[in-house]
């Protein structure tokens, strides 16, 4: 388990209430120790943020770049089953906005561990239970087709894969 900073977009509205209906039947653990969201730092592209970062200095960092971005749309894709897990993921479109923010924070003055997969954008469904042939059919028939709102990013600092604690929760450019 790494233990660090992680940045998020948790997500909001009726997306979010889509993922975390599906995360309470799917994976009750999952559902109650994380907030639905998409992962920009710390999972895939660039690793976490070392946890002896000092916070002012990712304040300062993460707002630039928050500055630099104005909020934006995303629309899910069909679940997918990571290969040889139990892991079942709702993927997002790795480029356009989405990238460009995630290229935006990693590079910003920080150090980053070593990320474990390149940038692969998603929303968790299943992580911590083992999925039975129907449970795993199920979920990959579950669909949201509700947009997603970017509008913010939120740093954590964790133990992964789920949990941690709510450091900073910054608006992207031009976001209330």
């Amino acid at each position: 388990m790494k233990r660090g900073f992680f940045i998020v977009a948790e997500l909001s509205g009726p997306s979010r209430d889509a993922v975390l209906e599906v995360q309470r039947w799917a994976d009750p653990k999952l559902a109650k120790d994380t907030t639905p969201h998409i992962t920009l730092v710390g999972s895939s592209g660039v690793g976490p943020i070392p946890p002896d970062t000092p916070v002012d200095q990712l304040r300062d960092e993460l707002t630039c770049a928050a500055l630099e971005t104005s909020p934006f749309i995303l629309k899910f894709g069909r679940p997918l089953r990571f290969m040889q897990t139990d892991i079942v993921v709702l993927p997002l479109d790795p480029h356009g906005a989405l990238r460009a923010l995630h290229e935006r924070i990693a590079g910003r003055r920080l150090r980053f561990e070593r990320a474990r997969f390149a940038f692969s954008p998603h929303c968790t469904l299943s992580f911590f239970t083992t999925l039975t042939p129907d449970a795993e059919r199920r979920l990959l028939r579950v669909r949201v087709d509700e947009p997603v709102t970017i509008d913010r990013v939120q740093c954590y600092l964790t133990v992964e894969p789920v949990g941690g604690r709510r450091i900073l929760d910054i608006p992207l450019g031009g976001a209330a």
